[in-house]
């Protein structure tokens, strides 16, 4: 039975879908995530870009991240949610929100990312494999 991985931005204008399988599922406590999510982490689960589709254009705005590569984060612009983000470096990858899924239950995080920039107060399941950074390879 194939799997399908739905979602959007809060309003609905924005939409992905895709039945192919995640490549990779993570929280990241990278400075970015926190600021972003508001919180002590990001969720992801990261698709081929070739293998989602999308319904409707974003906006985007782009900055460094900590390995120093370019982000593009993609959000909807009439309710603003983050809806995904690219990474220059890896142009064939998409990373989805975890949150936006219509079925955030899917999300089945494998590792978290930049562990060194985590907070004793944002409590992660202490069996996933922790990197201080983003693993290579």
């Amino acid at each position: 039975m194939t799997k399908h991985y739905r979602g959007g931005c809060a309003c609905g204008a924005i939409r992905y879908e895709t039945s192919c399988e995640p490549v990779f599922e993570n929280h990241c406590q990278c400075r970015d995530c926190q600021k972003r999510s508001g919180t002590g982490h990001g969720s992801y689960l990261t698709f081929q870009r070739a293998d989602v589709t999308t319904t409707a254009e974003t906006n985007t705005w782009r900055l460094a991240s900590d390995s120093g590569n370019e982000k593009v984060h993609a959000f909807c612009p009439t309710c603003g949610t983050p809806v995904y983000l690219t990474n220059v470096a890896m142009p064939d990858l998409i990373a989805v929100n975890a949150t936006s899924l219509d079925d955030p239950g899917q999300f089945n995080p494998q590792v978290v990312t930049y562990a060194i920039r985590g907070h004793a107060w944002d409590t992660i399941d202490p069996s996933l494999k922790t990197f201080d950074r983003m693993p290579h390879g």
